[in-house]
C-alpha cells in the first residue's frame, strides 16, 4: 500500500531577502527555519532543501543497506550514513555523497563494498537522484 508523506513550507517575501519555515507533517516538533542565504552561502541554525534531501537520502540509504546486509546474512551492528548533498547557486543541485562507517561481524571488505554499492544504486531515493551524480564511500569500523 503506498504511503505518502508531506512537508509544508510558509514563504515570506522575494527570494533574497525572503525566509520561511518548513515543517515535517509527521511531527509537531520538527520546524525548520529556510532562508536563500542559508541556501547560497551556508548559515548555521538555518536550513536548506539540500540539507532535508541529505537527510532523506541518508535514511533511506541506511535502511536499504540495512536490508541488504541482512539478506546477506550479515546484520550490522550498526550504521552511521553522512549524505553531503552539494548545491551551486549557478547549476542547481550537483551531486550527493554517501559517506558510510559500518560495525558488521564477519563479512569481507569486497562484499561490503559490493553490498553498500546495491544499496547505492537501489535506495529509491538514489533513484528519485537519477539526475545527479551518487557518489559512495564507505569503510568497515
Amino acid at each position: 500500500m503506498p504511503v505518502t508523506s508531506e512537508a509544508t513550507t510558509l514563504w515570506f517575501g522575494d527570494l533574497f531577502s525572503g525566509k520561511g519555515t518548513t515543517s515535517l507533517d509527521s511531527s509537531d516538533a520538527a520546524e525548520f527555519p529556510v532562508t536563500w542565504a542559508a541556501r547560497s552561502e551556508g548559515q548555521e541554525a538555518t536550513t536548506n532543501p539540500e540539507e532535508l534531501l541529505g537527510a532523506a537520502h541518508a535514511s533511506c540509504f541506511a535502511m536499504a543497506f540495512s536490508n541488504g546486509l541482512a539478506e546477506n546474512g550479515t546484520p550490522p551492528e550498526s550504521l552511521q550514513v553522512t549524505a553531503a548533498v552539494t548545491f551551486d547557486p549557478a547549476e542547481g543541485i550537483t551531486g550527493s555523497h554517501l559517506l558510510v562507517s559500518a560495525k558488521v561481524a564477519s563479512l569481507s571488505d569486497d562484499d561490503f563494498q559490493r553490498l553498500a554499492a546495491e544499496a547505492k544504486d537501489g535506495c529509491p531515493v538514489s533513484r528519485a537522484l537519477t539526475g545527479i551524480p551518487i557518489t559512495l564511500e564507505a569503510s568497515l569500523a
